[in-house]
Order: structure tokens, then C-alpha cells, then sequence
């Protein structure tokens, strides 16, 4: 019964989001029109503004919602490069893992003995590997934040672990938004923001902890047959 509400509680937020289009406040042409006046109240309200700033992308990060990329600007339009990194960041991680301990909470048990078998083998690989895999998947910009948010969810992957890789895994992101918010006005599209150099970096920079892990594991195992045939 409490999956059925708060499956039913999600249905309905994120349906009101998009009854009353408040999508339109998500949009590269409001944040322009908006800029002047935010920076306005941050002056006045440092405090109030960060706070509501960091519920409202924890929401939109747990429920899935568009517009992570925008807030992230935002962040560094309003309060600077290092502040609205940290706000960004932990807003991301902290909504990040509200999405997961839902779909853990709602269909991951289910997942767990439906698939107990065929499944087994990736439990396994996510108890040795799951930091690594997490930390590549955050960095790669392959699949949508909000799908390995579901995905980890129906995974044994433990709820620290999911939070802190997704820390780390996103500040490098996270600043490169927030910086490119300082310079709003320069901005045409978000699409500009990452060029095809810079999401190569990040493909390498997410591979290489999984890479080096395997050749690690590769190298022990040939040493332990090495030893063994002596």
C-alpha cells in the first residue's frame, strides 16, 4: 500500500509539472530574463536564496524532472563559480539519491526476487566493481542522470556508496555548468556549453578508475596462476 502512494505521489507531481508548464521556467531565454532580478534578491537574500535554490534542484533531480543542466547554470549565474558548484553539486546528489532509494523502495524488491537468478551474476559484479561503474557512468555522458538513478536503485549497490560516487562523479560537470553561468550572457544554447574536446575528457577521465581496475585484477590473477604452475 505505501508503494502504491507513493508511486501514485510521484504520478501526480511530476503530472502537475507538466499541466501547469512549469517547464517554461526552464529555459535558457528565462533565466536571462530572470538574471537582474535574481541577482537582486541573492544581494539581499544570500541565505534564503542558496536554500531555496538547493530544495528546488534536490526536487527536480528526484523526480526526474528537466532541467538539471539549466539549474546548474543558474547556479553560476547567481552565486559564482564556487558557490553554485557546491549548491549544484550536492542539490544533484542529494535529489540523485532520493530517485534511487525510491526505485529501490517501490520496484526494487520486486526486481531483486522476480530476477533472482539472472540477476545474481550483477549483484556480484556491483559488489566488487559498483563504485567504479558508477563513477564512469557519471562522467560519461552516455546515458540520462535520471535512468542510472533508476537503474543503480534495483541494483545491491549500498546508499552511501550511490552518494558519495555521485559527489564525486558530478562535481567535475557541475563546474563546468556553473562556470559557464558566470558568462550567461555569452551563452546561445546549452547544447555549446560542452564541446566534443571536453566530453572526450570526461570519457577518458570516467574510464580510466575502470580501466585501471580491471588490469588490476587482470595482472593479480595472472600473477596467482604464475605461482600456482611453480
Amino acid at each position: 500500500m505505501k508503494k502504491l502512494l507513493l508511486l501514485a505521489l510521484l504520478i501526480s507531481a511530476v503530472g502537475l509539472f507538466f499541466y501547469f508548464d512549469l517547464s517554461t521556467w526552464f529555459t535558457l531565454a528565462k533565466l536571462k530574463s530572470q538574471q537582474s532580478a535574481l541577482a537582486t534578491y541573492q544581494a539581499d537574500h544570500p541565505i534564503g536564496l542558496a536554500l531555496l535554490y538547493l530544495l528546488t534542484y534536490i526536487g527536480v533531480t528526484a523526480l526526474s524532472l528537466p532541467g538539471a543542466a539549466l539549474m546548474t547554470l543558474t547556479g553560476g549565474a547567481v552565486f559564482g563559480l564556487v558557490q553554485g558548484t557546491v549548491l549544484a553539486s550536492v542539490g544533484a546528489s542529494i535529489g540523485a539519491t532520493l530517485a534511487f532509494l525510491m526505485a529501490r523502495f517501490v520496484i526494487g524488491g520486486w526486481v531483486q526476487s522476480k530476477f533472482a537468478d539472472r540477476i545474481a551474476p550483477f549483484n556480484r559484479g556491483i559488489e566488487q566493481d559498483g563504485a567504479f561503474y558508477l563513477f564512469s557512468l557519471r562522467l560519461v555522458p552516455v546515458f540520462p542522470f535520471f535512468i542510472i538513478n533508476v537503474v543503480m536503485g534495483l541494483t545491491t549497490i549500498r546508499v552511501w556508496t550511490f552518494y558519495w560516487v555521485s559527489q564525486v562523479g558530478m562535481l567535475a560537470g557541475a563546474a563546468v555548468y556553473a562556470n559557464a553561468g558566470t558568462q550567461l550572457a555569452q551563452i546561445d544554447s546549452l547544447s555549446g556549453i560542452a564541446s566534443p574536446s571536453l566530453l572526450l575528457s570526461f570519457v577518458l577521465l570516467g574510464l580510466f578508475p575502470l580501466v585501471a581496475r580491471k588490469s588490476l585484477t587482470w595482472l593479480r590473477r595472472r600473477q596467482d596462476t604464475s605461482d600456482s604452475v611453480r
